[in-house]
């Protein structure tokens, strides 16, 4: 059995500054000090982990990001996920969705095939890594019109055969419902798969015709979609006064830090995702990289193509946390569930993660007050460590 004590746990939507988590792969207690040490008494405990006064929250969930530290989704190599999941341990995220671009089919197919051979053979291939839920794929099925960083001339019609062959690995499709072919595509796939709308040229009535078929979230709200108008309210219209997911890009550049009020104010803290929309240059210096078979220059934290176009971020999930939690009146407690349980009931893993709660995975993380991480835990193994 291993512990962690002398932290600030963070159970039920609260920390708590007497209470102690014991876990092997799964949590197994969660004590008072009191019954811990009691506890001690006839149970060997093979690693104490002292918190250091430090929040002891449950592991991070992005469910878009399209790579980190010079690797990407569409090498389409299992060894390229591998090197990304070890990667993001070090923002405290335990479980991912690898999300891929507009590209070739064959591409994409090398994509989801990659991503499929991770998750089979994860025991021994990424043993040390982030935890792969699924894929999520972003395009091809988008409008021209809004297609943002994603390549036109691959762009196409929804494709029944390409959610056919990975119905088991893809998790959340990014599509313009308005495009010919997506709601029947929504229709038939809304039981085991999550559609988002995004990169859409969809009207009001158009997104909430979406919706009523089983669109369940917006992609990277107000990027890359109709936005907000007083008379065509848009896609954005639509997000903010319907039940469903909204993803955050919480960098203060692809939204403003002085909406997030508002964006809770009216989704409220159950409905939002923060995500980092990381491509291969997040964790690395600035510079030119790729996105998409695009060129992508990073200058200042933004990433743009040569035309000037936006092209995903380099944002860290903690960071895009604290961003956001700095920008609001709420507490850091009530907005723990933006990175947390909200992306484990959206892909329908709550049974396994996203709570620190008995039976559950241990995929822990241990924070600062400024959300630094210095210790992630995964299944119950200590996988990234950072002296703060």
């Amino acid at each position: 059995m291993k512990s962690i004590i002398n932290g600030k746990l963070y159970v039920n939507g609260k920390f708590y500054n007497d209470k102690v988590i014991v876990f092997q792969e799964r949590i197994t207690h969660i004590y008072t000090m009191d019954e811990y040490e009691y506890y001690k008494k006839d149970n060997r405990i093979t690693e104490e982990i002292d918190a250091g006064n430090q929040f002891i929250v449950p592991g991070f969930i992005d469910v878009h990001i399209h790579g980190y530290k010079g690797v990407d989704v569409m090498d389409g190599e299992p060894s390229s996920l591998v090197q990304l999941s070890e990667g993001i341990l070090e923002n405290g995220v335990t479980a991912y969705l690898p999300t891929t671009m507009t590209m070739p089919l064959e591409k994409i197919r090398a994509a989801l095939d990659s991503i499929e051979i991770v998750m089979k053979n994860s025991d021994d291939m990424n043993s040390k890594g982030a935890m792969i839920l699924g894929a999520h794929l972003e395009g091809p099925f988008i409008n021209k019109k809004y297609k943002g960083a994603q390549p036109e001339n691959f762009i196409i019609a929804p494709d029944l055969s390409l959610i056919e062959d990975y119905e088991q690995v893809i998790k959340v499709v990014t599509i313009a419902p308005e495009i010919k072919g997506a709601l029947p595509l929504m229709d038939r796939y809304k039981d085991s798969i999550n559609f988002s709308i995004g990169h859409s040229a969809a009207s009001y009535e158009e997104a909430m015709e979406a919706f009523g078929s089983g669109a369940k979230s917006v992609t990277h709200l107000f990027n890359a979609m109709t936005g907000l108008h007083h008379r065509k309210p848009g896609i954005v219209g639509a997000a903010l006064t319907c039940d469903c997911y909204c993803e955050i890009i919480a960098d203060k550049f692809h939204v403003h830090e002085n909406l997030f009020q508002l964006l809770l104010k009216s989704k409220g803290l159950d409905r939002i995702l923060l995500i980092t929309d990381c491509m291969q240059a997040g964790g690395l210096s600035e510079g030119k990289y790729e996105l998409g078979g695009l060129e992508v220059t990073v200058n200042n934290k933004q990433c743009r193509l040569n035309d000037g176009t936006i092209a995903g971020s380099v944002l860290r999930l903690n960071e895009g946390l604290y961003n956001f939690s700095e920008s609001i009146v709420e507490k850091l407690e009530h907005v723990i569930p933006l990175v947390t349980s909200n992306q484990a009931t959206y892909l329908n893993v709550e049974e396994e993660m996203g709570t620190l709660e008995v039976n559950k995975l241990a995929n822990i993380v241990l924070i600062n007050s400024k959300i630094e991480v210095s210790k992630t835990i995964v299944r119950g193994k200590v996988v990234y460590e950072n002296q703060l």
